[in-house]
Formats: structure tokens, sequence, C-alpha cells
């Protein structure tokens, strides 16, 4: 089922032989308890525990049913109107490594036996579907990054591992990123992870001590894009009912402290052939990116407003779209992309072209993203650029913090607030394509009045800036 858009309810079904088959392994695991899970507008996943009894009925669309239009901000349909459905995707099933008497499963929206318009992960399948039509696939990898915590005795939040004085005397430059004795004290946590990860068969490389104090990065194989969505959601979870084992919480808040460096999520992605489906079509002669990858370039620039928009979907993610930040822990500089450009290596820009692997990073991306969304905008942006050989322009292959201000200014800059994005989100002809007219309108509603309950809050920066200047 996994990467098939079905346009009937009943076509998603999985046959009654596949089902008796995967419920038999369940239960001879010891599994009691099924988590079909599907996604919100914000790429949250929402349930109903189902006993492994009722496994069968589930997978056929007779499980529970949910109102999902009275709790996931998309007020489209109204107390009258029909229920949503989920159906498993058996391709995803999993014993839950945090409590093995529970499987989780994700699942697909529906609503009046077709797709519902406000699934998340049936919109990707969407645009799955539609650049199959064209010859191509997507393979994705993410980079994600967050920061563990706990509660201190006055039940403020601290992180987890920081053992300088708050007050005294602090390392001038921040001593965490990559430190070795900073990675053996949280190897209880990081370890559990590595063994879960393995265990999974995700292909984790390493982890990494970034560079706030607390804050790690997860690197894993690439696989293709559905697959990369499904996993970011479970790390997410996963990650936090790890953490509540040793005492701390995770949060993917992208900037907890002006002092952090922002927690991103990376998204690599590189383009096959429906066709040819282990061949990576950015790959040219002579270990260059090939000429299609630049046009998938150009059309991911082209987009690249909207799938900020997308990738960086609330007020805080664009504290960290910022070159320097005074106070800074570790220096000035950021490392974090400022303008809608691409370079070769280039960590100042939004695409980055890696000097290791065939693949387009865009670093402008964090762990509150809707995956779902966030790579179906990437897809059907590269999709666009290689259909239509859209042209990049030149790279900018120098550090855009320290470039001549003149020849900056002729460099789109990335959105300054999620304002912007939003605005920029709402203009485009592709953000309808991916997410429908109903889920875009919806999510524009929900990041707008977002924003301006940010902007009416009266903030402590406020009433130490001017309360007693004026």
């Amino acid at each position: 089922m996994s990467n098939t858009y079905y346009e009937k309810m009943e076509q998603s079904f999985p046959s009654k032989a596949r089902i008796r088959k995967e419920q038999k392994k369940l239960e001879a695991a010891g599994v009691k308890y099924i988590l079909s899970c599907w996604i919100d507008m914000l790429g949250v996943p929402k349930t109903k525990p189902v006993p492994l009894c009722d496994f069968e009925p589930l997978c056929l669309g007779k499980g529970p049913q949910f109102a999902v239009h009275s709790v996931s901000f998309v007020p489209e349909l109204g107390p009258a109107d029909s229920d949503q459905i989920p159906v498993p995707d058996l391709d995803t099933l999993v014993i839950c490594p945090w409590d093995p008497t529970c499987a989780w499963v994700f699942a697909d929206l529906w609503w009046e036996g077709r797709p519902y318009n406000m699934c998340p992960r049936q919109a990707l399948k969407r645009q799955i579907r539609d650049a199959g039509k064209k010859g191509y696939a997507m393979m994705a990898g993410v980079e994600p990054e967050f920061i563990t915590m706990q509660w201190d005795e006055n039940g403020q939040p601290v992180k987890a591992y920081d053992d300088d004085p708050v007050e005294g005397v602090r390392p001038r430059r921040q001593a965490f990123g990559y430190d070795v004795e900073y990675s053996i004290d949280a190897m209880g946590f990081l370890g559990e992870l590595i063994d879960i990860l393995n265990g999974l068969g995700w292909g984790l490389h390493d982890v990494v001590a970034e560079g706030a104090y607390s804050q790690f990065e997860l690197d894993f194989h690439y696989t293709d894009v559905l697959t990369m969505a499904d996993r970011l959601v479970f790390l997410r979870v996963l990650l936090k009912e790890v953490a509540k084992k040793h005492g701390m919480f995770v949060t993917f808040m992208p900037k907890p402290t002006t002092g952090d460096w922002r927690s991103g999520a990376h998204m690599n992605t590189s383009i096959v052939k429906v066709r040819q489906p282990g061949k990576n079509i950015y790959e040219g002669a002579r270990g260059k990116f090939s000429q299609t990858a630049y046009h998938a370039v150009g059309g991911l620039l082209k987009h690249g407003a909207a799938i900020t928009a997308v990738a960086c979907s609330t007020v805080n993610s664009y504290n960290g779209l910022v070159p320097k930040v005074a106070g800074f822990e570790g220096g000035v500089y950021t490392w974090a992309p400022t303008h809608i450009t691409y370079g070769h290596n280039n960590r100042s820009a939004m695409l980055r072209m890696p000097q290791n692997r065939f693949c387009i990073e865009n670093r402008a991306a964090d762990m509150c993203m809707n995956p779902y969304l966030g790579l179906g905008m990437s897809l059907a942006a590269s999709v666009d650029g290689i259909v239509n050989k859209i042209d990049p322009g030149p790279s900018a292959d120098e550090d855009l913090y320290v470039m001549d201000s003149k020849r900056q200014k002729k460099l789109t800059a990335l959105p300054r607030n999620l304002l912007e994005a939003t605005e920029q989100l709402g203009k485009s002809a592709l953000a309808k394509e991916v997410l429908g007219e109903q889920m875009l309108s919806s999510f524009i509603a929900y990041k707008v009045d977002e924003w301006e309950r940010y902007h009416q809050t009266t903030t402590d920066w406020e009433l130490q800036e001017y309360l007693r200047l004026y």
C-alpha cells in the first residue's frame, strides 16, 4: 500500500490473508494493542488505541472513526458532517520500542469513501503519483536535531547535559559541539537510541553532540520520500518516550533561548527515474552534479519562499534564520541559511550542493515541520524544475554573512518572519496543488492566527527595553 494513491477507500484495504499473517506475528510477539495513527495538519500523529482482537475490522475500515474537523484546525466541516475513517498501511507496522505490548501503524484518512482532503499523508502520496506519471520518484534523508531538557527544583526547564554554572565562569565559546565528554555523559540516552534505530533497520550512521548545550543530531540512511516522512513523525514520538525513561524531555522548538544554536531538520533529496530506481539522476559525469540536478535546484529556488513557509512553520523558526546572534554561545555566526540561493557546500545558502553526496540539501527546515507537506512541496518543486528545465542562475559560493552588501542585495532573502512566509505561501500555485485548496486555506488561517497572537503579546524583551526607558 505504501506510496500508492488510491481514489476509493476499498482499494486501500489489505487482503484478509495479509491481515491474518500480520496479526499472528503480533500475537506471537506479545502485542496487545494497536496504535493506528493518522497525521493532522501540523504533522502531529493522532490515534485511538485498539485491542489486537479488533485488528481485522481496523484494517478493513470498520475500526474507530474520527471527527477530525473538530480537533485539527480544519473547520471546513461541521458537527452534522460524516466522520473520517483511518485505514492502516500495513507496510508501516512496527512494534513500539518503548512498549512492546503496543504496535504502531500509519493510517491514511478517508471521508465518504474518498481520500480526505485534509490528510497530509494522502497529499504526499498524491504528489508521488503525479511525479511517477512524469517518470520520477524522490529519495530523501532528514537530519533531525533536538535539545534534551529536564525540570529543575523550581519547575523550570533546564538543559539536561550542562554542568557549567548558570552564574559565574562559563566557556567564552560553546564547548558542546562534537565534545567527547558530553557525548560520553549522554551515552545512556544516545546508546539506547542507537540500538533502537539500528533494530528498526534505519541504518543509523552516527549521533552528534551539536552546537548548543544538550543538543543532538541523529544521522540515518535515506529512503523513499514517504517512508522518510513516516520515520520523522515516528522519531519525534520515539525521542520523547525514550527521554522520559531517562528523566528528561525533548524539545523540537528551533530556538528555545537566544544563545542557542538552531535545531534544524535539513531535507536532503535526490531523484531517480521510476524505470531505473537505483540510479540517482543528480550524479553526472566525472564526479560532478548533473544538469538535471541544477534544474531541480531551479525549481526549488523558484518555490523557495513557499517551501520555507511549510518547512519553517512557527514564529520561533525565524529566530534561527539569521546570520549572527549577539551573545551567541559558540562564536557569532549561526551557520543557518539566510538567502534563497544555492552554493557548492555553502551552508549559509538555503540550498547546499554537498561535496560528499549527490543530493540537494535544503537547510531552511526545522523539526516543527509537517514532513509530508515539506517533502511534498520539495518533490513537486524539484519535478517542476526538471520538467521545465529551470535555470537556477549562478551559484553563491562565498560566505553570505560577510558578502559585499551590493552583491548580497541581488539575492533574495529568506522570509524574515512567519507572516512574510505565510503571505508568500498564499500566492503559491504549487502550494495549492500540493496541499489542495482546503488544506492550504486552513493552514494559512492557522498560521495567520499564530502570528497575530504572537504579534499582540507583550514580551519580557519589550518590558526590559521600553518600560523605564520611555
